[in-house]
């Protein structure tokens, strides 16, 4: 990271002084929570938001993160939300307007000024409607204020030791399922036994999209050769469809962030 980019990044956290950051565990919200709290001389709590539809392991790692840290933390636990229970196009505003509506409360009724959370610069061309919730709201964004981009973030956490450097990217189970769908507390966990069913097989960051009761895998194509030979290909169908899925497909697009958005849809 260059040195210029990260003095900017402790010029903006000295200047908010007390904040709590929106901590998922993923590789840029621990980085953010890392290096507020080692600076020493600002007040600051992680707190992760637990909903029915993020994953339990997400939840435990960002537990084990803070307490390897020995860093403030507490987890909010919430409802699933009605406004959300038909995935609408909107769901990532609605859901965002929510959460860190609930984290402002959070934050007041703790002493805390502000909340922070950990989009970079590079997510700022992306189809992200979760954005405008925050700027609605006034939450910070300080990676992205201070120009620092998720490779920046990862040689950073590599170079510190963190053990996310390397963690895949990570999104609610939600973008699993087609928009205008309702969501049954089934459905989520058939998805998160299923990702991390690949994950423990050795395909990290796989994605399990589901199509009533078909589940279509993405993952990077360089895994495609491995995923559909015997006996990997016949375990993972065994496995799936014990899981609840009755068909099992391999999308040869291969992994992409997003692809039930609806700018990425082909007409």
């Amino acid at each position: 990271m260059e040195r210029q980019k990260r003095e900017k990044l402790d010029f903006i956290l000295r200047r908010l002084g007390s904040f709590i950051v929106a901590f998922s565990g993923g590789v840029d919200s621990s980085f953010l929570l890392y290096h507020a709290h080692s600076m020493g001389d600002v007040k600051v709590m992680g707190v992760t938001i637990s909903t029915p539809y993020i994953p339990d392991v997400e939840i435990k790692g960002a537990v084990d993160f803070t307490k390897t840290y020995g860093i403030s933390h507490s987890i909010v636990k919430l409802d699933f939300p009605e406004s959300i229970r038909y995935n609408p196009s909107d769901r990532c505003y609605l859901c965002k307007k929510m959460l860190f509506s609930e984290l402002r409360t959070f934050a007041e009724n703790k002493g805390f000024k502000w909340v922070i959370e950990g989009t970079n610069a590079d997510d700022s061309g992306e189809y992200r409607p979760g954005l405008r919730a925050l700027r609605e709201l006034d939450i910070k964004s300080p990676l992205m204020e201070a120009g620092i981009t998720k490779k920046e973030i990862r040689e950073y956490s590599l170079a510190a030791g963190l053990p996310t450097w390397d963690k895949p990217a990570m999104a609610c189970l939600l973008t699993r399922i087609p928009h205008d769908t309702k969501i049954e507390p089934e459905i989520l966990r058939m998805i998160e036994k299923a990702e991390i069913f690949l994950s423990e097989r050795g395909f990290a960051g796989a994605r399990v999209r589901v199509h009533d009761d078909l589940a279509r895998i993405e993952c990077l194509p360089s895994q495609f050769d491995k995923i559909v030979r015997d006996p990997e290909k016949e375990v993972i169908t065994d496995t799936l469809k014990k899981i609840g899925f009755r068909y099992i497909s391999l999308d040869l697009e291969g992994y992409r962030s997003g692809s039930f958005n609806p700018e990425t849809r082909k007409l």
